[in-house]
């Protein structure tokens, strides 16, 4: 059962993951940006939602046949099944993109449940399909062979590492253009409290510069009368 507030969701769509990486930074987190995935379309909106997981191991070939889809309760297929709506799914595929993780009917499905993205650190097959979904999905590269002939799906809903961030079942996961970042689930409050305050900020400070104002003093904030603009500004705004 999601415990993620839907006025935080809101919040954390709006909020960049560079931003949030920032906030981090402040706790002592650095690993939590997912390294080396791209989102396949850049028309899809943020991505926000809890953590679902499939791990995947290397395959062994007496193990890796299509004879294993007749069981239901293959990790891949039970994972595909069971994300809840709202999740975004994650799987950890070693960083291998040699074989895909997923394909379009797989994601088709998933986007059918009502998931809010997914991501792979590994590759997806029918990438240009999936793309033209609508569905946030960020991977390595493209990969057409199956995923049987590299990669065994072991377990569903563990934690997980995928593009070496450590991923635990209910870590909030936010997406956007630059990439995805994993926000521990204790922390998910104060985070997006945080993060949203420093995007207002944010904004006023690209404003000032587009509008030819140094950066000394205004980012970061180390002059008392940047304060003072900013609350000006914000009065303004309606912010």
């Amino acid at each position: 059962m999601s415990t993620l507030k839907p006025a935080t969701r809101e919040k954390l769509m709006g909020i960049s993951t560079a931003t949030l990486a920032t906030c981090l930074f402040k706790r002592g987190l650095r690993n939590q940006f997912i390294q080396g995935v791209q989102r396949l379309s850049t028309s899809t909106k943020n991505m926000v939602g809890e953590a679902f997981t499939l791990r995947y191991i290397p395959a062994r070939e007496d193990l890796n046949t299509m004879e294993v889809f007749k069981d239901r309760s293959h990790p891949q297929r039970k994972g595909i099944n069971e994300c809840p709506a709202g999740a975004v799914f994650v799987i950890d595929s070693r960083k291998d993109a040699r074989a895909a993780s997923a394909g379009g009917i797989l994601v088709g499905r998933l986007m059918a449940r009502g998931v809010a993205g997914v991501v792979t650190d590994g590759g997806f097959r029918d990438s240009a399909e999936i793309a033209e979904l609508g569905i946030p999905a960020y991977h390595q590269r493209p990969s057409a062979p199956t995923n049987l002939t590299l990669h065994h799906a072991i377990d569903v809903n563990v934690p997980i590492a995928c593009g070496d961030a450590p991923v635990f079942p209910g870590d909030v996961i936010v997406g956007d253009g630059d990439g995805v970042i994993v926000l521990p689930a204790h922390l998910v409050e104060e985070l997006a409290a945080e993060a949203f305050e420093m995007t207002i900020f944010e904004d006023f400070a690209t404003e000032e510069v587009r509008g030819g104002r140094s950066i000394m003093g205004l980012y970061p904030n180390t002059d008392p009368q940047t304060t003072v603009d900013f609350q000006a500004w914000r009065k303004k705004a309606g912010r």
